[in-house]
């Protein structure tokens, strides 16, 4: 007896779609009637998107997926389809290089969204709405660390960090109190427990 194993088989081309759809475009290049070929190209299209039903959502979906069909056939397939196919040079085209941020951040627990927001509250002036800025900052701060550190950490430490990413242009009222340690840490453990309840 003779044991058909995928092992054995041609590779595919794209093994997401499996095997069937590769048989399916394989099929497509043999029907002479030119019609009954894009009918056949269609319908194979529609089998695709139901095995990608969230893909619906994507920009350009349809066209990804005949770009698909085209890289399966070996971009031999005769078809009118609603978009420049793709060549095989098209492929080996590399993406542009993306260039990264070389920007140190002072302190890794806070983050460089601390880091601007601190920039943007230091280029305001003078008054309530700075204020509030403030507070939120370092409350978030506080937030921060105790996401990455479950040490204690005072106000003060966090007023101390504030000072030193602000190179001391920020000044915080002496009256400002921040959120509990524990509160904060409760409320982290209480989303938690809803997240593994999901």
């Amino acid at each position: 007896m003779n044991y058909d194993y995928n092992t054995q088989r041609k590779k595919l081309v794209l093994p997401e779609y499996g095997r069937n759809i590769q048989k399916m475009v394989n099929h497509i290049k043999t029907i002479d009637d030119r019609k009954e070929r894009i009918k056949a190209a269609r319908t194979t299209i529609q089998v695709m998107q139901n095995m990608i039903p969230h893909g619906r959502d994507m920009g350009e979906f349809q066209h990804k997926l005949w770009d698909h069909i085209t890289v399966i056939a070996d971009f031999d397939l005769d078809i009118d389809s609603p978009f420049d196919p793709p060549t095989p040079e098209s492929l080996s085209i590399k993406p542009k290089r993306v260039p990264y941020n070389t920007n140190t951040i002072k302190f890794k627990h806070y983050g460089r969204g601390i880091e601007l927001l601190v920039e943007k509250a230091i280029e305001m002036t003078d008054g309530e709405e700075k204020d509030r800025l403030v507070k939120l900052i370092a409350n978030h701060m506080k937030r921060s660390y105790l996401t990455w550190n479950r040490n204690q950490i005072t106000d003060e430490a966090i007023f101390a960090d504030l000072k030193t990413l602000s190179g001391g242009k920020l000044k915080v009222s002496k009256d400002l109190t921040l959120t509990d340690t524990r509160e904060i840490l409760a409320r982290s453990r209480k989303k938690k427990m809803q997240q593994r309840k999901k």
